[in-house]
């Protein structure tokens, strides 16, 4: 009794959440259509109208397909029993899951996500141009480096001139000879590097601060409140105007100016021609020239390999903002918004778990039915089926013995001649009398084509 109980119970659970069932799976392809069609919206290009009718017509299609689907699967998983075939059916509904999600769940993804996923996008790409100027701005300061070593030679060469003009501290002789005259032309020569690069210092400094306007103003853009299309529209600009500065900015870089200047140096070094009164006098003074030519040849090398390690360093490749559409940007960086992944693939394959539900109840159900005995398993309606055969069975016997003859079946030999055993002699005579003569009835049943006849 008890497990006829439980197979009632679960009958008529089954039978009162059918309703249910059917509401909330129309439900669901309802919902993943109307995010379908927001998906979808954002990918179509064309007319308002266009738009609207080619997004609706998709969109239902998607709901229908959804709601015909699961409720193949509803109806049939449950009900086979057989390994193979359920292994078939399962097989049939990871097909249909991948085909859902590749039509549906990623379109109602970019309608869940879409425009966090495009700000994403665009706060990826800000970061890019900012590290971009950056760069830029440390590269066309480096040649600001070599302004200490500037410094250095220009103060040598300067002091040197100095004290040779005062007292002859390199030939001996003191005044404004061709040696002074040396020192001092490549004193000035470091000071015209520095004013280059001074120079170009301020130029860098304009450009940076045009530069961090753009990225500021891009930052407010990517952080800002409303509709991402618009948004995107002017950091699309905003992209450009920094770009230009980035390359104005890897233009203003002074060091391949310094690495010719440092080679001009030591090429172009033209040294005066010593104007000593005495041969010893003008031998000092070219020896102290060749001793500044080496000089000026190794502060030449050192500016050329300073210069060379800048220029050395990797350039920056023009960057270019590309926008992406909802969809696209939601498959682009899922790696950020996977709570927004799985809820729309839940919206859609949800019904697998009901699925799954009324597959584990109906084998319950089978199971608890091959316990019950014949007896318990019969129901009122077979009860009363089998009443109504049984006294349909007793109105065609009741026929049956009205309208055959009461002896029908019986040998030929009547009955009421054959010899019993409580008969004497008599009968023995009797049945020896009678044995020649065939009955009338016999002879009919022998014959009964010869009624009419007799």
């Amino acid at each position: 009794m008890a497990n006829r109980s439980n197979v009632a119970q679960l009958r008529h659970a089954v039978s009162n959440i059918e309703t249910m069932t059917r509401f909330a799976l129309a439900v669901l392809a309802l919902a993943s259509g109307v995010y379908t069609y927001l998906g979808v919206r954002s990918l179509l290009d064309g007319s308002a109208t266009f738009v609207f009718f080619a997004a609706i017509i998709y969109s239902a299609a998607v709901s229908v397909a959804i709601y015909a689907f699961w409720s193949f699967m509803m109806r049939f998983v449950p009900l086979v029993r057989s390994f193979t075939r359920r292994v078939a059916l399962f097989l049939v509904m990871a097909l249909g899951s991948l085909m859902i999600v590749a039509m549906s769940s990623w379109l109602n993804a970019a309608a869940l996500a879409g425009s966090a996923a495009q700000e994403q996008h665009l706060a990826v790409t800000l970061e890019g141009y900012a590290e971009d100027l950056d760069r830029a701005h440390a590269s066309a300061l480096a040649a600001q480096s070599l302004l200490p070593d500037l410094d250095r030679a220009e103060m040598r060469f300067s002091r040197l001139a100095d004290n040779e003009r005062q007292s002859g501290a390199l030939t001996g002789s003191s005044g404004s000879g061709s040696v002074v005259q040396l020192l001092t032309q490549m004193s000035a020569q470091m000071a015209e590097l520095k004013v280059s690069i001074n120079q170009s210092r301020d130029e860098v400094a304009n450009l940076f601060a045009e530069g961090s306007e753009h990225i500021a103003t891009m930052r407010e853009l990517v952080s800002a409140t409303g509709d991402v299309q618009p948004r995107v529209d002017k950091f699309s600009a905003e992209a450009v105007q920094l770009s230009a500065v980035i390359a104005a900015m890897q233009e203003t870089s002074v060091a391949p100016s310094v690495k010719r200047a440092a080679a001009d140096l030591s090429l172009g070094f033209i040294a005066p021609v010593a104007d000593g009164g005495t041969e010893d006098l003008v031998s000092r003074q070219d020896q102290v020239m060749e001793t500044v030519r080496a000089s000026v040849s190794s502060q030449s090398d050192a500016l050329s390999a300073a210069a060379d390690e800048i220029l050395a360093e990797p350039g920056i490749s023009q960057r270019r903002f590309v926008p992406l559409s909802a969809a696209d940007a939601v498959l682009r960086y899922y790696a950020d918004f996977l709570p927004s992944w799985a809820g729309a693939i839940s919206i859609d394959l949800l019904p697998v778990v009901l699925v799954l539900v009324l597959m584990v109840v109906q084998d319950a159900i089978r199971r608890e039915t091959d316990l019950l005995s014949d007896a318990d398993a019969m129901t009122a309606g077979d009860m009363m089926r089998a009443v109504a055969l049984y006294e349909e069975m007793k109105v065609h016997e009741a026929e049956r013995e009205a309208v055959l003859p009461p002896d029908v079946g019986l040998p030929d030999i009547d009955h009421e001649l054959l010899p019993t055993k409580d008969d004497g002699p008599e009968a023995e005579s009797d049945g020896e009398a009678s044995g020649n003569i065939t009955p009338l009835k016999s002879g009919r049943r022998g014959r009964p084509g010869d009624d009419g006849a007799a």
